[in-house]
């Protein structure tokens, strides 16, 4: 009983209950379709499948995302680093951009990856070593990095017809999704090395006391900047899959916005905005919530404008939730009916 007691009062546990929840009340509303999994052409089709597809992105944001708020930070320029990202890649495999590699889809995916992994140590720059607010730092390159990626671009939606690279969002192995390959390989490889090693404690050091972290000997700046350069990794990752689904780059509409979503996701897997413990895996399971709550809005006819609205709420009860006056003036309510 004790072990159950602990298990439920587990934030992965809690956390994938509402999963399930939403799972079944899809499945209720939509009289089993939702589960239903189709085979055609060798490649799983189906509402479950479209969530996991199109959640990837989402997925790959919050490990970032987890990352940067763990540190009591924040990166609300990982939609502008998506842009630019997939403007560097399409332009460089149309030519425009560095025409010397001919195009090649191998080395328009390396720069791509360069390019926003500078946009992250930029911001880590900004934030460990000029001394800005994580929320600004990262503002600024959220609001100038649409204007990089259509200067790289010149202004125009850039179309190209490279299978290989469509492959990155459209491409299949075993029947399933590429993308999600990667979301899960880049959350082993990021779980593996921040939880097997002493990384993942001086990340959540800095962001419980980043003062006392440093009179204990550890380099807070340095985490800072490695934190948000793997943001910025990531983001650029979440961007090649963008532009591969589109078959081009729109610097206007990329990642528009996802922003919000990575943090709302972290936030639900019950890691704190103040920063200190965190975890991967409720913060996966929090991106599926949001992209499942996203689906369903779309596939029941629901105007999408309710998303927001929902998503508001959602933001509402995380923040109640983890206020200590809230939590105190609840327990006073509970401990009165008693």
């Amino acid at each position: 009983m004790n072990k159950l007691k602990k298990i439920a009062s587990m934030q992965v546990f809690r956390t994938l209950a509402v999963l399930l929840c939403i799972f079944l009340i899809n499945a209720f509303l939509s009289k089993g379709e939702f589960f239903r999994i189709e085979i055609v052409d060798g490649h799983l089709y189906g509402r479950l499948v479209d969530i996991f597809r199109n959640g990837s992105k989402l997925m790959i944001l919050a490990l970032g995302m987890t990352m940067a708020l763990a540190t009591g930070g924040t990166d609300i320029s990982v939609g502008s680093v998506m842009a630019i990202a997939g403007a560097v890649a399409c332009t460089v495999i149309e030519g425009s951009l560095f025409p010397f590699f001919q195009g090649n889809t191998a080395l328009a995916i390396i720069c791509a990856l360069c390019a926003g992994t500078l946009c992250g140590l930029w911001n880590g720059f900004l934030i460990s070593k000029i001394q800005m607010q994580p929320i600004v730092a990262t503002m600024i390159l959220m609001v100038a990095g649409r204007g990089i990626a259509q200067l790289i671009s010149d202004g125009r939606i850039v179309t190209i017809n490279n299978p290989s690279y469509y492959f990155i969002n459209g491409g299949y192995i075993f029947g399933i999704p590429f993308p999600l390959y990667l979301a899960f390989f880049l959350a082993f490889i990021v779980i593996f090395s921040i939880r097997k090693t002493a990384f993942g404690l001086y990340v959540e050091s800095v962001g419980c006391n980043a003062a006392a972290s440093r009179f204990a000997g550890i380099n807070a700046s340095r985490i800072k900047i490695i934190i948000y350069s793997l943001s910025g990794f990531l983001a650029a990752v979440a961007g090649l899959i963008d532009s591969a689904g589109i078959k081009g780059a729109d610097s206007n509409n990329a990642g528009l916005l996802i922003e919000l979503d990575a943090i709302l996701a972290v936030a639900i897997g019950g890691t704190s905005l103040s920063g200190g413990r965190f975890s991967f895996i409720a913060s996966l399971i929090g991106a599926l919530i949001i992209q499942s709550i996203t689906t369903s809005i779309l596939s029941f006819g629901i105007r999408p404008e309710i998303t927001q609205v929902v998503k508001a709420l959602i933001v509402i009860i995380i923040c109640l939730t983890q206020s200590p006056v809230f939590k105190s003036s609840f327990g006073k309510i509970k401990r009165g009916s008693v």
